[in-house]
């Protein structure tokens, strides 16, 4: 684990939070060069509307605003859940250098769980992830949200 991981994943869950004051699914993400919070972001379906609204898309697209390039390859994208499919295609078409996630996607999960988008051989770009920083702070968030969602559909 590198040094800073818990630090940035803090910053992510912080987010995560704001999409669940939001009534958002509780995801957050950060984009980081070298030692610097370059993007922050957290889930926006809901709000915008939009399919595109995830933390991870939103995030990628303020930092490469913030640098005005595309290509992130000096970047690592912290997020709290494990990005599904197309966010994990939208991280390889970023060139993104790194990405750390907390919770593992059993069900959605495009970089380790289900597919593993990052480490595809026949892509042109491959970027190394790390999974389980702060899971279980991850996975509270998450629980306690659809835990709630759930009580309001019985009420």
């Amino acid at each position: 684990m590198h040094q800073n991981d818990e630090k940035f994943m803090k910053i992510a869950l912080l987010e995560a939070k704001k999409a669940a004051a939001k009534a958002e699914v509780p995801v957050g993400a950060v984009v980081v060069v070298g030692e610097n919070v370059v993007a922050k972001a957290h889930n926006r379906k809901e709000e915008i509307p939009s399919p595109l609204g995830h933390a991870e898309l939103l995030a990628l697209h303020k930092a490469a605003l913030k640098l005005g390039r595309w290509r992130l390859s000096e970047a690592t994208l912290y997020v709290t859940l494990e990005p599904c499919v197309m966010c994990a295609a939208a991280l390889w078409q970023a060139r993104i250098g790194r990405v750390v996630f907390g919770a593992f996607d059993s069900k959605a999960g495009g970089v380790v769980s289900l597919y593993q988008i990052g480490e595809d051989q026949r892509l042109n770009h491959r970027y190394p992830s790390k999974g389980g920083v702060l899971e279980a702070e991850c996975q509270i968030e998450l629980k306690n949200f659809f835990k709630t969602l759930r009580s309001r559909r019985h009420e």
